[in-house]
């Protein structure tokens, strides 16, 4: 009872508008040191109040945690039907799948042996960073529930029921969970309630005693507690439960004694909850620029923190290492992709450092040898794709978590494996041989080598041509600038990388390299004609006219000189170019091929390819510029500075959120531009 205390007590200092000075659940456990509650000043920053339609309706976000591999979202206001319910779960083994509309829904019934109604006017419904809440009264009764994650299997839903009323109550409580279809292999054992799924995951219900009736049907399961309760006025109950989700029977066994173990002393897991959570973002408020002196961006930085952790899954299957998704709102974004994995990295390492880690060594576990990493892998590692990679940017990313770590040990580990990658490039990627490399394919396809650039389908790309290199693989039949930038920028980092490992021969090999290659970049990619760097056709000896990104991230790398600068900010500031109310679209607003609405890599803005346009204005002095588009785009992505979701990529000219919700990469992004 301690634990919801605390939490009525904080709430009711909000609403007198008195600073928050205790942490949450100090009541609880006063070793908790936090001066101020960061996590509860920030509620429901995101919208993720929405009842899933089907199974497979991804559009109903689910708050998840701790790399678990299920989620929830939360009843919307007005769905009284579902209220103390918990919506789904959300089962991401192999693809989303809800399992149902609600799961463990508390229903009280009287001792009339009818069930009490909650009422809307006095109910709250909230998201705070880490943990979901609900607040629902009777008309003598109220049940007020937390739920967050224990660790990467299970949540727990801590609920208490008081009697507010000035006389006795009496009544009996159900757990009701409603599933989409019928799920025949529903099973009890002691405690647990065992749903067993058709690919051998398992959803589990436990409860602390087996002290209950249990009753399925077509539709789901009803528990029914044995226990009538009888509560004085002012007095409360507690009932603790436990839902996880394993990927097999053997996993169920196995955490049995950490499942006993949460329900015995929810309060740690409570408290340890809200200590990580604040410690996330007292580090991104340290580190915080200019922006986060304004409630409104300190929202938005808290939302990509949600974003990321969400999508955040642990070792499962065939993956070794915790790992972020792109999106768990998006059927086809259900494992981890190379340079998605890189810029997660970076932006992680500004807050959590461990799963930073974590995230880069999830690619490298599947390096082959070669030293190719593959452009993304699965739980399943058969849906791995081999027939392509994705920019390397893993040196830049090992480099910024050692900046925020200082940890030599985590560049030892990885530096061999930087080198066997950024070798790999040079050895099948180089089809003329001259030290500029090309996008490619294993398998000689077109599709796959357009792939390997990221930009899927950027006009650059649509009139190229595969080639079979020497080696058996297949390269573009152009030499793309922004892939040499990227490995420029890896000679940069690996050099660096060097001294830390205290090899002083590489680190002056790679100051060379990288010397070297920015000076066929500044001459060879550069297009007099179009005062803009751009790809060239080894074969036809031409350039490939076409304004999008790549031409600004010599900037980002320091590459250009002054002159070339300049024209490219000029460029990038026309509104006739790239200047648009969202600003840095991937495709110049002058090209026949224009199309953000359809266009995903000919039109839409992607806030990875903004950060390094902006970045690269600020290192050529163009801070105004740089500062004005950032602000642009903060002002007029839909969504950002609201409860909306961070979006994969948005219409430069209405703000428009375009393809998939809740993108990590996104979200990774608009840390690195809300912090230093």
């Amino acid at each position: 009872m301690r634990i919801m205390k605390s939490m009525q007590v904080i709430r009711l200092i909000q609403k007198a508008g008195t600073v928050i000075i205790a942490a949450l659940l100090m009541v609880a456990c006063s070793s908790v040191k936090e001066s101020v509650n960061l996590r509860d000043q920030y509620v429901d920053v995101l919208n993720i109040k929405k009842i899933p339609s089907a199974e497979k309706n991804l559009d109903a976000f689910g708050f998840s945690d701790r790399g678990a591999w299920h989620a929830y979202s939360l009843p919307p206001d007005d769905s009284v039907q579902y209220y103390a319910g918990f919506c789904g779960p959300l089962l991401m083994k192999n693809s989303g799948r809800w399992l149902g509309k609600i799961s463990s829904q508390l229903v009280l019934i009287g001792e009339n042996g009818v069930q009490l109604e909650w009422l809307k006017e006095k109910s709250e419904i909230h998201y705070y960073p880490g943990k979901l809440e609900q607040l629902h009264s009777t008309s003598a009764l109220r049940a007020e529930q937390s739920l967050v994650f224990a660790d990467e299997r299970t949540a727990l839903i801590v609920s208490a029921v008081t009697n507010f009323s000035k006389e006795g109550q009496k009544f009996r409580i159900k757990l009701r969970s409603r599933f989409f279809k019928q799920m025949p292999d529903i099973v009890r054992s002691n405690n647990q309630i065992l749903v067993s799924i058709e690919d051998g995951s398992i959803f589990c219900l436990t409860l602390p005693d087996n002290q209950f009736d249990f009753e399925k049907d077509s539709t789901g399961f009803t528990i029914t507690l044995k226990k009538e309760f009888s509560l004085m006025p002012g007095k409360s109950m507690n009932l603790n439960i436990a839902e996880s989700y394993f990927f097999n029977k053997s996993e169920l066994t196995t955490w049995k004694v950490k499942l006993d173990g949460c329900l015995k002393a929810p309060e740690s897991v409570m408290v340890a909850n809200a200590k990580r959570w604040n410690g996330y973002l007292s580090k991104i408020f340290e580190n915080g620029n200019k922006y986060l002196d304004t409630v409104g961006y300190k929202r938005l930085a808290v939302k990509c923190v949600q974003t990321l952790l969400s999508n955040w899954r642990s070792p499962a299957g065939e993956l070794r290492h915790n790992g972020v998704f792109p999106s768990t709102a998006y059927q086809g974004f259900y494992g981890f992709w190379s340079w998605d994995s890189w810029k997660h990295a970076v932006a992680l390492a500004r807050f959590d450092v461990t799963l930073a880690k974590e995230s880069i060594r999830s690619m490298f576990d599947f390096q082959n040898a070669s030293g190719m990493i593959a452009d993304c892998i699965y739980h399943d590692s058969i849906e791995n794709n081999w027939r392509n990679t994705k920019p390397p940017l893993a040196s830049w990313a090992v480099w910024k978590v050692f900046e925020a770590t200082g940890d030599t040990s985590f560049v030892k580990e990885m530096y061999p494996k930087l080198l066997k990658y950024h070798n790999w490039w040079y050895k099948y990627r180089d089809n003329n041989s001259n030290g500029l490399c090309e996008y490619g394919s294993t398998d000689g396809t077109l599709i796959a080598a357009k792939w390997e650039s990221g930009m899927d389908n950027a006009v650059r790309f649509d009139n190229s041509a595969i080639r079979k290199n020497k080696n058996g693989e297949w390269s573009l039949d152009q030499e793309s600038v922004d892939l040499n930038v990227y490995l420029q920028q890896e000679k940069v980092f690996l050099s660096k990388l060097a001294s830390v490992t205290c090899s002083s021969e590489n680190q002056n090999l790679f100051n060379k390299e990288a010397e070297v290659l920015a000076g066929k970049i500044l001459t060879y990619f550069w297009s007099d004609a179009g005062s803009y760097f751009m790809d060239y056709n080894y074969q036809q000896n031409t350039f490939i006219p076409s304004f999008g990104p790549e031409g600004w991230l010599p900037l980002w790398a320091s590459i250009a000189n002054k002159v070339q600068a300049q024209q490219i900010e000029k460029v990038m500031t026309d509104p006739k170019h790239f200047n648009t109310k969202v600003p840095l679209p991937t495709l110049d607003l002058s090209n026949p091929a224009f199309d953000p609405e359809d266009g995903y890599w000919r039109g839409p803005v992607w806030l990875d390819q903004f950060y390094f346009g902006v970045e690269g204005l600020r290192k050529y002095g163009y801070e105004k510029e740089a500062s004005e588009m950032t602000f642009k785009m903060l002002s007029n992505s839909e969504g950002l500075l609201d409860k909306g979701a961070i979006r994969e990529n948005y219409h430069p000219a209405t703000g428009k959120g375009l393809n998939a919700d809740h993108f990590s990469w996104s979200a990774a992004m608009l840390l690195l531009l809300l912090t230093k």
